[in-house]
């Protein structure tokens, strides 16, 4: 029993000591976090002190200015009108989406610093049992690459597992339907509904009605509505990125045709089809639940990619890169399997 419970105590050592290397390799979430704070931090400043420039759903100086998409896209089918401000906003994030795909998310969104915070609060058994949940399922996805190798090898035509089985994902979710739902809305009440729910609005209506409660006394229903449909949104609808935000969808949309910025895998340096190992690190440290090695078998697809650089960090033998273009579309490369033994200091943590 006590040799038992002895293991057990290892193993949970070892399971915390795994996720502690993975959080020291993402240096550039790390980034991420103070660049999104930073100009989180400026543009409410700008806001209390009535110097702004607006907020990342609206912001310009002089004549030149730049609307949210979905906003722009909302006050046009309003009003039935070409509004030229909000044609050239769409062109010009259309264009941003292009070159960078959805880093918007990953590096400017206010979300991205509530989920932050959000994660801090969590505890570290919580965080140990959602890391070895999607540990699990992605260990299983590799493994069945490795299998699908060694029978490469020994005759069988076709050397990549995904491209022998039904694709997990289709080309619209959840989000998509948000999207259509907030844009007929738009249509049937004749102003842009969602923005009165967008979370990146209510980040920064939240700044301000505390900001004048406690400096003004101004307190109003606003001081307990606002905040709260802020925490229902990001806290109880915990994967609002993933299944509901429209202006996620709207930027997938977009980013299907990105071919800048992608991650790109080496399979020369990759574990898995260089030394037939198990790894799968980049998928496990993936926040937009892409399986950059598998993304047949994602949640996501590569349309979805925030550019946050994750999989670049934790990735052991530094196979994956983000060429500034990617000529044509990746895919996976059948290679000669070596005798699965590595080196000690290659070898991921994956129990």
């Amino acid at each position: 029993m006590k040799e038992t419970k002895n293991a057990a105590a290892v193993e949970a050592a070892s399971k915390k000591d795994s996720l502690k290397a993975m959080d020291a390799k993402l240096k550039t979430r790390k980034l991420r976090t103070v660049v999104g704070a930073v100009v989180f931090v400026g543009m409410a400043a700008g806001l209390i002190a009535g110097v702004s420039m607006g907020t990342l759903s609206g912001f310009g100086w002089d004549t030149f200015s730049l609307l949210c998409p979905l906003g722009a896209l909302g006050t046009m089918i309003a009003t039935k009108t070409m509004i030229p401000r909000a044609v050239v906003s769409l062109l010009l994030i259309a264009a941003l989406v292009l070159v960078f795909g959805r880093a918007f998310c990953s590096w400017l969104c206010p979300t991205m610093l509530v989920d932050r915070v959000r994660d801090f609060f969590r505890s570290p058994r919580k965080r140990r049992e959602l890391a070895e949940k999607k540990n699990s399922e992605i260990k299983a996805i590799s493994q069945q690459e490795i299998e699908s190798l060694k029978a490469a090898k020994a005759g069988h035509a076709c050397g990549a597992c995904g491209k022998c089985q039904p694709v997990k994902h289709g080309k619209v979710d959840s989000r998509h339907a948000v999207l259509g739902g907030a844009l007929l809305s738009t249509a049937l009440f004749g102003f842009p509904v969602f923005c009165l729910v967008c979370p990146v609005g209510l980040t920064f209506a939240t700044v301000l009605v505390i900001w004048r409660a406690f400096a003004h006394g101004d307190a109003t229903i606003g001081l307990i509505l606002i905040p709260a449909m802020l925490v229902i949104e990001l806290v109880v609808l915990r994967k609002w990125c993933s299944n509901f935000c429209p202006l996620s969808a709207l930027m997938n949309l977009v980013g299907r045709f990105s071919r800048t910025f992608v991650p790109t895998i080496n399979d020369e340096k990759c574990l898995e089809t260089a030394r037939a190992t198990s790894c799968s690190k980049c998928a496990e440290a993936c926040e937009a639940d892409i399986n950059i090695r598998h993304p047949e078998f994602g949640l996501r697809t590569m349309a979805d990619c925030t550019r946050c650089r994750n999989c670049v960090d934790v990735c052991p033998t530094k196979a994956i890169t983000m060429p500034v273009f990617v000529g044509k579309k990746a895919g996976k490369t059948v290679v000669e399997i070596p005798d699965p033994v590595m080196d000690d200091d290659l070898k991921p943590s994956l129990d």
